[in-house]
């Protein structure tokens, strides 16, 4: 039996080498697409996955604009001139986006562990698109909760006050960054041997990051080092540019968002693409 598997895993690496560029490209999108679709059926089918995702980012709203809104109105008032809730609003719209690539991590872990990888492995398709696939229906994940955040921060008083194509460009912007993490997370996923280590894997390293930034308060509150550190970071980064298109001010961050995202593709999408073909040779 093991030999008859091997013959066609031999079989199918020997057609593969036969196909020119273009035909490699051709079904690397089509069993992109296809992953893509087989991830958002399991989220269709695991509702309560879909709701427990909505849940932590509407309890981070809730407790910073009730517990935090007042202690930090007038400072947010001074500095840019409206309410927390426009100021926090954006900052969470980041971490949304960031934290949904918790479950890339995780459901790779889950896959690699069951053995549905193998499975993908007796098929004639390519590697890179399981890992494709895995961010793309996390990011179309995100669209949803996002939107829930926009929701709810309307029934606290949120408002757009940029214009339609500022706040239509903040919006991409979110979904290209968590895009862009989500290799980070992919990597973590595939590197870790179990899916309890890797939702700790994946949450650990993005707490320092999302508090010790100007998500929640102006990094200019800070002090010393921590403030060094914050201004500099790209959640700060992001979440600046974010908050001044949906305010409708000067995004003079951009282009460092900019390059922080493609440079993060450029380093953990190969990476992760790399660790995951070693892994499941």
């Amino acid at each position: 039996m093991s030999e008859n598997v091997i013959s066609l895993q031999t079989a199918i690496e020997a057609a593969a080498k036969e196909q020119t560029f273009s035909e490699r490209l051709k079904w690397f999108f089509l069993d992109t697409i296809e992953i893509t679709k087989r991830n958002l059926l399991h989220y269709v089918r695991m509702p309560q996955l879909i709701f427990f995702s909505f849940i932590q980012p509407v309890i981070f709203v809730l407790l910073f604009t009730q517990v935090f809104g007042g202690a930090m109105g007038s400072a947010i008032s001074a500095l840019y001139g409206t309410d927390y809730v426009n100021y926090l609003l954006p900052g969470i719209f980041v971490q949304t986006a960031l934290v949904s690539g918790v479950a890339t991590t995780v459901g790779l872990a889950a896959d690699l562990q069951k053995g549905m990888v193998d499975r993908f492995r007796s098929l004639p398709m390519s590697r890179a698109a399981v890992l494709t696939g895995r961010t793309l229906a996390d990011s179309v994940r995100s669209v949803f909760t996002i939107t829930i955040m926009v929701l709810v921060g309307s029934l606290l008083g949120f408002r757009f006050s940029g214009t339609f194509a500022e706040s239509a460009l903040a919006m991409v912007l979110c979904l290209l960054w968590g895009y862009s993490f989500s290799w980070v997370f992919a990597w973590i996923g595939v590197v870790v041997k179990d899916p309890e280590t890797a939702q700790t894997a994946g949450f650990i390293w993005v707490f320092p990051l999302q508090f010790a930034s100007s998500i929640f308060v102006p990094s200019q509150t800070m002090t010393g080092f921590l403030q060094w550190f914050a201004e500099n970071q790209p959640l700060t980064l992001m979440a600046n540019t974010v908050r001044a298109l949906i305010l409708g001010r000067p995004a003079d961050q951009l282009v460092p968002v900019i390059l922080w995202m493609v440079g993060i593709v450029a380093v953990f999408a190969p990476l992760a693409v790399w660790q995951y073909t070693r892994r499941t040779k």
